[in-house]
C-alpha cells in the first residue's frame, strides 16, 4: 500500500461531490457520470501530472448584486475566463480549490463560494508540457460590491464585466456559467 496523499483525499471528495450533485440538465447529468468514470479509471485524476486529464476547480466571481463578473485574461489561452486552476495537495476539497483560486487570482479575501458546483466543463488543452483534458468543476463565488480586485502574476488582465455585456470572444464555458447565474429557475444557488 502506498501512503494516503492530499490528492487521495481530494479524489474521495470529488467522488462524493459528484455523487451528491443535482445537475441542472440532462447534458450535465451525463457529464457528471463521465467525471465519475474518469475518477474510477484514474486514481491520480486530481493531480496535474495525470496526463490523460485531471480535475480542476474554478469559480465565476460575481458581485453581491449579481450584475457583474470578474474575469481574468488568461496568458496562455488568450481569452477571458472565470478564475480557477489546478488542485494542490494541500487543498481539502474541490470547493476549497475553487475558493483558493478565486482568492489568489482576484486578490479579494472576502469571497463566499457556493456549497455545490454550478456546472461542469470538460475541455482539451495543452498543460504541463503536453496535451491533456481539464475536467473543470465550476462554482459560483460572490464578493461584496465594494470588493477591490488585485491582478495576480497568473493573469494578463483582470476586469469586471456586466453579466449582460461580456467581452467579445469570451469562452463558451463562461457564457454557460453566466447563463446559469441568470437562470430564473434558481439553479444559481
Amino acid at each position: 500500500h502506498r501512503p494516503v496523499t492530499g490528492f487521495d483525499l481530494l479524489h474521495a471528495d470529488a467522488r462524493a461531490v459528484l455523487d451528491a450533485w443535482r445537475p441542472p440538465d440532462p447534458a450535465q447529468a451525463i457529464l457528471a457520470q463521465e467525471y465519475l468514470a474518469h475518477l474510477r479509471s484514474y486514481p491520480l485524476a486530481m493531480s496535474r501530472d495525470n496526463a490523460p486529464g485531471h480535475l480542476t476547480g474554478s469559480a465565476l466571481v460575481v458581485d453581491e448584486d449579481r450584475t457583474r463578473t470578474l474575469l481574468t485574461l488568461h496568458p496562455r489561452v488568450g481569452r477571458w475566463l472565470q478564475l480557477g486552476g489546478h488542485c494542490e495537495p494541500a487543498d481539502l476539497s474541490l470547493r476549497g480549490t475553487a475558493l483558493r483560486e478565486a482568492r489568489e487570482e482576484s486578490g479579494i479575501d472576502g469571497v463566499a463560494i457556493s456549497d455545490e458546483p454550478l456546472r461542469l466543463d470538460r475541455h482539451a488543452l495543452t498543460c504541463s508540457g503536453g496535451p491533456t483534458v481539464h475536467w473543470d468543476v465550476q462554482y459560483l463565488a460572490v464578493v461584496g460590491r465594494d470588493a477591490r480586485e488585485s491582478i495576480s502574476a497568473e493573469s494578463d488582465d483582470l476586469r469586471w464585466f456586466p453579466l449582460d455585456a461580456l467581452p467579445a470572444g469570451v469562452d463558451d464555458s463562461v457564457r454557460a456559467l453566466v447563463d446559469a447565474v441568470l437562470a430564473p429557475d434558481g439553479t444559481s444557488g
